[in-house]
């Protein structure tokens, strides 16, 4: 009997200590979350240890105003993105006793968005959006309080393509662009 006490004990040891080694981004999560600028809703999907695969629909929200409209109008219009996040720390947060729960680490991952000119919702009528493409190299953070609520902050510099040919323009447009998001959420 204390032989197998001691091979079960040192297969659990083994299995520990082999878990500390290979953390891991969960299954598959969903979320909602919400920031300055709109309300999304979201899956991370594992592909690898490190890697997951966020898809997100939801509502980009914006302001506009000027010489044309007296007032500063509000428009809500449909955004997806595709995100394969690549989370670099997770071994070292769960060896440092530190939560890597709903994916709770730092990543840097490759945003791809599209907006479609779908719909719009706005405090004023007869306004459309251009299609929108855009590709982001993004840095960010995500972090778990509790089992459930989430918040992220992330950056990236990329570019965005406006599709204006179908509005009567001559040719589309390519910017640089910024992205920028602090998020809170709740995740199920």
């Amino acid at each position: 009997m204390k032989h197998l006490y001691l091979i079960l004990s040192v297969i659990l040891f083994s299995v520990t200590t082999e878990a500390q080694k290979n953390a891991s981004v969960e299954k598959s999560i969903n979320g909602i979350q919400t920031g300055f600028f709109g309300v999304w809703i979201h899956n991370e999907t594992r592909l690898s240890n490190s890697i997951a695969l966020r898809s997100e629909i939801g509502l980009d929200t914006g302001l506009f105003g000027g010489d044309y409209y007296k007032n500063v109008n509000f428009i809500l219009f449909p955004t997806l993105n595709l995100e394969p996040r690549f989370y670099y720390n997770l071994n070292k947060r769960f060896n440092n006793d530190q939560s890597i729960l709903k994916n709770s680490g730092n990543f840097l991952s490759l945003k791809l968005n599209y907006t479609p000119d779908a719909f719009v919702i706005s405090s004023i009528e007869s306004v459309s959006i251009a299609e929108i493409f855009s590709l982001i190299p993004k840095w960010g953070i995500k972090r778990t309080v509790g089992n459930h609520f989430t918040y992220e902050l992330g950056i990236g510099i990329g570019f965005r393509k406006y599709f204006l040919k179908q509005y009567g323009f001559t040719s589309n447009k390519t910017e640089t662009a910024l992205d920028l998001h602090l998020r809170v959420g709740y995740t199920f």
